[in-house]
Parts: structure tokens; C-alpha cells; sequence
């Protein structure tokens, strides 16, 4: 297990609010201790919390539909594609709730830009997770129209030169049935050629009225994802205009949640096995997946805000806990957040594994170590005799999942960074402020999610020790680039002035003396030696493909 040397927050001495804090949080600053306080207990929420929250956003039933199973030994990948999939309906029917919303005061234009835009990362996404998948269940598109007959279920796509393609399309989902809509042709087109634009990498398409003029295979889309079931996951509250945007914006970050989860297992299974590569791929998923979960949460920022305001009241999600903290960090009461985002935090880990070095127990540098002699050497072999114990068989892909946690671990704080400043917008920063009973305020609890030390102590270590290495390497010279640049810019400047000093003369004077001349071309002579001066001086950087003192 690797080393956690950096700061407890749990051993934070008494401190005020000042700085970062007050910057984030405008008011009154506070004396916070946070000596004697558990911090994970001070951001999770109650059981009635997150119960509450469970029944509002149709959870017990999202999950059965989850956990479910139609091919579990057929298609392994059954469990991060259905709540995939079960979220971009989720999108779909946001857009027609927009599009039905009567409310004049609303920024309609503005909603469907951001939903088409979402709507675009989920099948960016989507596609990368199914790029390879060879396993799913699907139905052969025909290249005859007389498989069409009567039946709504087909689409006919022409293209020049060549015969008509026959699609399969759903049912049940409500895109075929947006792009039949007058208000919502565009956005139902636009969203049809994404899905078949973005599908292109992927095996099979998803038959939801995409031209798939390449005749792909196309997956049982309302048998996988049951729409109407996703559709019937709605309005809880009925008369809060808002409430289909907060509940459907908490499904839709549940389904990913659930991706997440998948593909964090996943990792897990691959680097056991030694599979690097592919334990890459789902590590930089997982990382674009809380980049999508920032983009579903900015939907909030639209909101209407006395519509808001009047749902919040009765969701009654500025309700104090028995802490004395108000727990108005709603998304801490998903059950599934928590554990996704312990989940990314235990990937350190898999760090030992992945390197092929035991930790030192005593808490020595051994594994920083042979960590910084890997980025060192690119993940190429170099030595006769492996040091620090790590295997000869390295490949870059090492560095490549290397790079991959550490990119997990910054788009975990960026989104709960984003999240505390999203509440302060929508809700006032008074949310997130104590009050004079409150001896430690909401934002002070969650603020030690993304203040806390390094996942990955050693990673962070070697990088900080690797750049030392070439900042005091004799081999380069330090911002020997920009002097290069400084240089010739000043160079040119001087010739231009020159050319243009030159230019002007000649209009007075039809030929130029035996002297000018001489002149020109010395200062020429001069201005050519600078600019070789300058080359010479700038060292291109060399490349070691050994290791640190190999």
C-alpha cells in the first residue's frame, strides 16, 4: 500500500476563515476548529437525508433497472452501457420538457443549446466505452426496402450512388418522436447525425433515426434501455415548474455515477491481469466522466430562481443535521458519490502494482524512486538488471495509467470545487456560511474534499524530484528558448528599421556611393552574424532514453 505522508485534515489546529475561504465564502469570518472534528462525518448526511433524497429522484427503481441483468454472461458490458444509455433518455426528455414549458420568463434557446450539448458528451463517451465491443446484442440493418412493409419501426436512408439502407428504428425512445415534432426538427436532426457522427468508432449504431449509412448493426436499444420505464422516472412534485430539472439532473448524474463504478472495477480487474493499456483506457473514462458530471450539474445554473427557491424550501435541503452543519451539499446525499469518489481515492493502492515495486514499509522513497526512474526513461527498458526490484517488461502504457490517476484524482476536486461555487450561485453564499450557532460551516466541511493531500504521494514526489533533476542539469540552460526568441525578434526589428530607414533614402538620391554600400552590406555582414549567434547559442534539448545515472 502506498505511503500517505502529506497532512491529515483531521489534525487541522484551530484556524480562522480567512483567505481562499472568505475569497469563496464573502462574510463575517469565523473562528473554525477543526482539531477535534471528523470530516467525513461533518459532509454525510443523514439516513433520513439520503432516504429522502432516494425516493425524490426515483432511485429504488433506476437501480432495479440497473441491476438487472439480460445477458450476464453474454455481454460483460451490459453494466456501464444501460445506465448510459438510460441517461442520454434522461436528456431527451429534458429537451422535450423544454420544449412543452409555458413559462414565458425561461431560457429556452439557452436550455437546448446546453442539452444538445450534453447530449453530445454522453455520445462521445458512449462511444468510446462500446468502441471494441464485438459482444453486444444487435440486429442486422438491411440493404433491401422490402423489409420496410407497413411497419414505423423502419427508416429509409438513401445515398447517392448506392442502395437505400434500411434502419431499424425504437420504439419506445423519444428522439424518433422529437424530430417528428414541428418546434423540435432541428434539434431532433442535429442529434441524429451526432449519434451517427459519433458512433463511427463504434461496432454497431443505436437506431434512433441516425442515417447509418455505413449498414452498421444496430443494438436492441428498447429492450437494453427500456424508455418508457426511464420516461415514467419523473415529476415528483407536481406544480414546482423546476422539479423535473432537479430531479432529472441528479438521474442523470446517478447513471454516471454507476458508469463510473463499473469502469472503476474494470481498472481494478486489469491491472491484476498486468493489462496496463486497457486499464489506461478506463482510467481516462472515468476522468471524462466527472467532467461530464460538471457539465450535467451546470444545468442548475439556468434554473429560475424563485421557482427554485420555492422547491428548495419544501425538499428542505438547507435542513441543519444534528452536527450544528448545514448540509446544503445536496449531491452528499448520493450514496453513490461518496463511493465513487472513495473508489478514486483507494486507486493509489494499485500504484505498487502497476509499478511493480513493493512500498517501503518504514516509509522510505523505494517506490517514488522507481517511479521517477520510469518517467525517466519514457517506460523503455534501459538496464541490464532491473533497480529497485521493478520488472524489465515495461511499456509506456505504464506511464500512460500512470498519468491516468492523476488525472482522476484532479477531475474529482474540479468537480466538487465547481460544485460549492455552483451552490453559492444558485442558492447564496449564506448557504455555505456558518451562522453564529454553527460552530463549522458547510463549506469549511466540504472544502477539505478538494483540499486534501495527494492521492498519490509518490507520483506527486517523483514529477517534483524529476523536474529538480533538470533544472539542475548542466546539460540545458535554463530559459535558453526564449532567450533564442528574445533574440531574433529583436534581430528582425533592427533589419526591418533598417530595410524601411533604406527605403526612404532611395527616393532621394537615384544611386547609392561607393560607400553606402560598403555601409549596407557591413551592417548586413553584422546582422547575419547575430541571428547565427543567437542559433548557436539556443541548445536544441537532448533526449536520454536512460534512466537517471544509467
Amino acid at each position: 500500500m502506498e505511503n500517505h505522508s502529506g497532512m491529515d485534515p483531521r489534525r487541522l489546529k484551530t484556524r480562522t476563515c480567512g483567505g481562499l475561504h472568505c475569497a469563496l465564502f464573502p462574510g463575517t469570518p469565523l473562528s473554525v476548529s477543526l482539531a477535534n472534528c471528523d470530516i467525513d462525518a461533518l459532509v454525510q448526511p443523514s439516513p433520513a437525508q439520503v432516504e429522502g433524497y432516494e425516493l425524490y429522484i426515483h432511485l429504488p427503481e433506476l437501480s432495479r433497472l440497473w441491476q438487472a441483468k439480460l445477458y450476464p454472461n453474454a455481454w460483460p458490458n451490459e453494466r456501464i452501457v444501460k445506465p448510459a444509455l438510460h441517461s442520454l433518455e434522461m436528456v431527451f426528455r429534458m429537451i422535450s420538457s423544454v420544449l412543452c414549458d409555458t413559462r414565458p420568463y425561461i431560457d429556452g434557446d439557452e436550455w437546448l443549446r446546453r442539452l444538445e450539448s450534453l447530449a453530445n458528451m454522453q455520445l462521445e463517451l458512449l462511444s468510446c466505452i462500446v468502441e471494441r465491443d464485438q459482444q453486444a446484442p444487435t440486429t442486422k440493418s438491411s440493404a433491401s426496402s422490402s423489409y420496410v412493409g407497413a411497419e414505423a419501426s423502419h427508416v429509409v436512408w438513401h445515398k447517392s450512388g448506392s442502395r437505400a439502407v434500411v434502419s431499424r428504428l425504437s420504439q419506445e425512445s423519444l428522439l424518433p418522436r422529437l424530430a417528428a415534432w414541428r418546434t423540435a426538427q432541428s434539434v431532433g436532426a442535429r442529434l441524429q447525425i451526432a449519434i451517427e457522427s459519433n458512433m463511427a468508432r463504434a461496432p454497431f449504431t443505436l437506431g434512433l433515426g441516425e442515417p447509418n449509412l455505413s449498414g452498421k448493426p444496430i443494438l436492441e436499444y428498447d429492450r437494453i434501455c427500456t424508455p418508457l420505464e426511464i420516461y415514467a422516472c419523473r415529476q415528483s412534485a407536481p406544480g414546482h415548474p423546476e422539479d423535473h430539472t432537479l430531479l432529472t439532473v441528479h438521474q442523470i448524474m446517478e447513471a454516471w455515477l454507476e458508469v463510473a463504478q463499473g469502469l472503476l472495477e474494470i481498472i481494478e480487474e486489469n491491472v491484476k491481469s498486468s493489462n496496463s493499456e486497457a486499464a489506461a483506457k478506463s482510467c481516462w473514462l472515468v476522468e471524462r466522466v466527472w467532467k461530464l458530471l460538471m457539465s450535467t450539474m451546470d444545468l442548475l445554473h439556468i434554473m429560475d430562481p424563485d421557482d427554485f427557491m420555492k422547491l428548495k424550501h419544501e425538499l428542505a435541503i438547507n435542513t441543519s443535521s444534528q452536527l450544528g452543519v448545514d448540509t446544503s451539499a445536496y449531491c452528499l446525499r448520493s450514496r453513490m458519490l461518496r463511493k465513487v469518489t472513495e473508489a478514486c481515492k483507494e486507486l493509489r493502492h494499485l500504484v505498487p502494482k502497476v509499478v511493480g515495486v513493493e512500498a517501503d514499509p518504514k516509509g522510505g522513497p523505494r517506490l517514488q524512486e522507481a517511479v521517477m526512474d520510469l518517467f525517466h526513461s519514457h517506460g523503455m527498458c534501459t538496464h541490464a538488471v532491473a533497480p529497485y526490484g521493478r520488472p524489465l517488461a515495461y511499456h509506456s502504457s505504464t506511464i500512460h495509467l500512470l498519468q491516468a490517476f492523476q488525472a482522476v484524482e484532479a477531475a474529482v476536486r474540479q468537480f466538487y470545487f465547481s460544485y460549492q461555487q455552483l451552490v453559492v450561485a444558485v442558492m447564496g453564499s449564506g448557504e455555505y456560511k456558518g451562522s453564529a450557532q454553527t460552530e463549522i460551516s458547510a463549506a469549511d466541511a466540504l472544502s477539505q474534499i478538494y483540499f486534501e493531500p495527494p492521492y498519490f504521494p509518490s507520483l506527486d514526489g517523483a514529477k517534483t524530484f524529476l523536474g529538480n533533476y533538470w533544472h539542475n542539469s548542466r546539460e540545458l540552460e535554463e530559459g535558453a528558448i526564449m532567450k533564442h526568441l528574445v533574440v531574433e525578434k529583436a534581430t528582425m526589428d533592427r533589419i526591418i528599421k533598417t530595410s524601411s530607414i533604406t527605403s526612404s533614402n532611395s527616393g532621394d538620391s537615384t544611386k547609392d556611393t561607393d560607400e553606402e554600400m560598403a555601409s549596407k552590406e557591413s551592417l548586413s555582414s553584422l546582422e547575419k552574424k547575430q541571428i547565427v549567434d543567437a542559433t548557436v547559442s539556443y541548445k536544441p534539448l537532448q533526449i536520454y532514453q536512460g534512466a537517471m545515472g544509467a
